[in-house]
């Protein structure tokens, strides 16, 4: 049976908040009309301020600048006894020989000294550390041994970052492999070794900026540490981290770097890694707003930052091709292997509309050559490489033919667990509007589960976050990271709760924003009310058992993760509203970070504008949103329209808000506009409007 594009209620997603009218409007008309700046864990919001690189730190080392026999004319039979108390005879007689070579100028023909075996971890440690601190001009990493539980530590001289013939090259294995240049002192050791940048990028992806810079430099796109992947329809600034490399090289290419800038640069220690991030903060422009009145939209601006919205997984969530992310976790988590390769491979309908600015059916096209040829080189010819789950999968069939448990496991981890996270996102939406259709969204009930700041009762429990789990160190090997997948509650993973009695609700201490409801695991309770039954019910539709696994393969089993839970009811924070009019859908209706660096004045406004302060809220994100894809503004491509179209006056309404990195934007603009988020809806709502105004 044809399967078809999701919609809302395809995937819970049922209700609203308020019952107030919604109105038009027309979301990402323009890619700059969604501008995403991410929040970091102190809560500042990362803005891109500068372009400039600051003065590079002075190399306190001096053997960077010189020859290491340069830097022997002194005795290190002080430090040579001192490494003999350490490591032993042997090697203490090896080392000074060493050096005795090295003192000699022996430096260039010498080759590398290798260590007694050594089975114990925390002595090698103490050894490489003793180098570190004692004889500088010296360089370790760590070998296999001649055994399985033993490793060697090799002693090199160190290259100071300069060529020095062939110790400078690489070797192509260790006993082999390539030294370990992490620990070399031709970085200044006073320097932290990361480069931390802000990433400013105009519709594009993070993956595909990260690939154009690091192409640029030399170096994989897997070298860059990022928190979280940000919209491509978008305008988004972002930190990154990016391991011993100058900033004044990075900021040397802004000049050809084309919608991509990089600036506020600094040393630090640590990299970046997914999940380090509060959330972000939004500036969203809706154009060509129609209501009854005015007084509808301000009455709308106003009940989204007074009452919030349900804080329903997106449709970004399940994918926009025909079948849906959460179908392919069904399978998985039946372990029916094969149907789940079929239906990341096999052609599917939303194929030609998700590709359809630029590759239209390339996509399509390589899956039906799969289908009838089961080419697999041939396939991979014609595989976009933006595809890295089905390109995974063919290629772990070019190893294992027919091994369809292992086709997956090649899938790198956080794309693969997407798809289980993704059903549990569907249940989680599902018991949501169950939630709101039985009691309202404006108390609570008995039986309510929230999040209790208090550890005095029975009736707690421990809340987990099953993404604390993930192991995100495939994160960089694919574009459609999912970085929703946390759970909204406090960080430190052992903040409780609570399921309501009804001597709770008489006490008054807890209010509709305290509900939660949990994403299925072992570790969580239910809600003590029929909206427990949705969860059970749904999965047993769907022939899963969500207290019992059929196979016993942990990573695609709901028994075997931990769960969490997840706030059903979200305040947009530091929320603001404008009402604007404009005439021009060309000239941007909102300040980028790049416009501010360059002085640039983008408002074109025709009359004043009101602008209305929201609520002061608590504290965030989108991940990539299949509208990135698919809207192609007509109007943005009608910049030379007659002088007569521009006279027309249009209403937007430009609202700001920051919210969680587990929270969706579009359903707060859902919650505001009162229809479908979907792709098909805003697309054909962007046809019309640009076909009218051209009229």
């Amino acid at each position: 049976m044809a399967m078809k594009t999701p919609e809302e209620s395809d995937v819970g997603i049922a209700c609203y908040i308020s019952d107030l009218p919604g109105f038009r409007g027309i979301l990402k008309q323009r890619y700059a009309d969604f501008i995403v700046n991410e929040v970091d864990l102190e809560g500042n919001v990362v803005r891109l301020t500068t372009l400039e690189a600051p003065p590079e730190p002075v190399h306190v080392a001096v053997e960077n600048e010189t020859n290491a026999s340069d830097q022997l004319n002194r005795s290190y039979d002080a430090e040579i006894e001192s490494f003999r108390s350490l490591a032993g005879e042997s090697d203490a007689d090896l080392l000074q020989s060493f050096i005795a070579q090295i003192t000699a100028g022996a430096e260039e023909s010498l080759s590398p000294i290798v260590l007694s075996p050594n089975s114990d971890k925390i002595h090698r440690t103490a050894i490489h550390n003793y180098f570190k601190e004692k004889l500088k001009f010296l360089v370790t990493d760590t070998i296999d041994g001649p055994d399985a539980s033993t490793k060697c530590i090799r002693v090199r001289i160190s290259s100071g970052g300069q060529s020095k013939g062939k110790m400078s090259k690489k070797r192509k294995e260790r006993g082999g492999k390539p030294f370990d240049s992490r620990g070399s002192s031709s970085w200044p050791e006073h320097v932290g070794k990361f480069l931390r940048f802000h990433l400013y990028k105009e519709n594009k992806d993070t993956q595909e900026a990260l690939g154009v810079i690091g192409k640029m430099l030399g170096i994989q796109s897997r070298s860059f540490g990022f928190a979280g992947t940000k919209d491509k329809r978008a305008v988004s600034t972002q930190r990154v981290t990016v391991f011993k490399q100058y900033a004044s090289k990075l900021a040397s290419l802004n000049e050809k770097l084309i919608g991509i800038k990089v600036g506020d640069f600094c040393y630090v220690k640590d990299g970046l890694v997914l999940g380090q991030l509060l959330g972000n903060r939004f500036t969203v422009t809706l154009r060509g707003v129609i209501a009854d009145s005015e007084d509808t939209i301000k009455a709308a601006a106003d009940a989204l930052g007074k009452r919030g919205f349900t804080n329903y997984f997106g449709l970004q969530r399940f994918g926009s091709g025909s079948v849906p992310t959460h179908n392919i976790g069904a399978a998985l988590l039946r372990g029916e292997w094969k149907t789940a390769v079929s239906m990341i491979l096999d052609p599917r309908e939303g194929d030609i509309l998700m590709m359809f600015l630029i590759q239209k059916d390339v996509i399509a096209i390589a899956r039906e050559y799969y289908k009838e040829s089961k080419d697999i080189d041939g396939t991979l010819r014609r595989m976009p490489r933006h595809l890295v789950a089905e390109r995974a999968v063919l290629q772990s069939f070019k190893k294992f033919p027919g091994n369809y448990l292992q086709a997956l496991k090649a899938i790198p981890r956080t794309l693969r667990m997407m798809y289980v996270h993704s059903y549990q996102s569907y249940l989680w939406n599902h018991a949501a509007s169950a939630r709101v259709q039985k009691y309202g969204s404006d108390q609570v009930v008995v039986g309510d589960m929230v999040h209790h700041q208090e550890h005095d009762d029975e009736n707690v429990a421990e809340v987990v976050s099953e993404c604390g789990n993930d192991d995100s160190s495939d994160a960089f090997d694919h574009v459609h990271l999912d970085e929703t997948s946390g759970m909204d509650l406090p960080a430190e993973g052992h903040s409780p709760v609570k399921v309501l009695t009804s001597e709770d609700i008489a006490s008054g201490r807890y209010s509709f924003d305290d509900i939660v409801l949990p994403m299925p695991g072992s570790r969580v309770i239910y809600p003590n009310n029929d909206v427990a039954d949705i969860y059970h019910d749904l999965a047993k539709k769907d022939s899963i058992s969500l207290t019992e696994s059929v196979h016993n393969v942990k990573e695609f089993s709901i028994t075997s993760m931990t769960g969490g839970y997840r706030r059903v009811f979200q305040k947009p924070m530091d929320y603001e509203w404008e009402m604007l009019r404009y005439s021009d859908y060309s000239v941007p209706l909102a300040e980028t970070d790049l416009d501010k660096i360059t002085k640039s004045k983008p408002l074109r406004l025709v009359e004043g504008n009101e602008f209305v302060k929201g609520n002061d809220f608590v504290n965030g994100n989108k991940e990539n949103d299949p509208l990135d894809s698919v809207i192609s503004s007509t109007c943005e491509n009608s910049v030379n329209a007659s002088i007569s179209d521009r006279d027309e006056i249009h209403m937007a309404l430009k609202l700001a808000f920051t919210l969680p990195s587990s929270s969706y934007a579009t359903m707060a603009i859902r919650e505001l506009l009162k229809t479908s988020t979907s792709v098909a809806f805003h697309k054909t709502l962007n046809q019309e409007t640009c076909s009218s105004s051209q009229t």
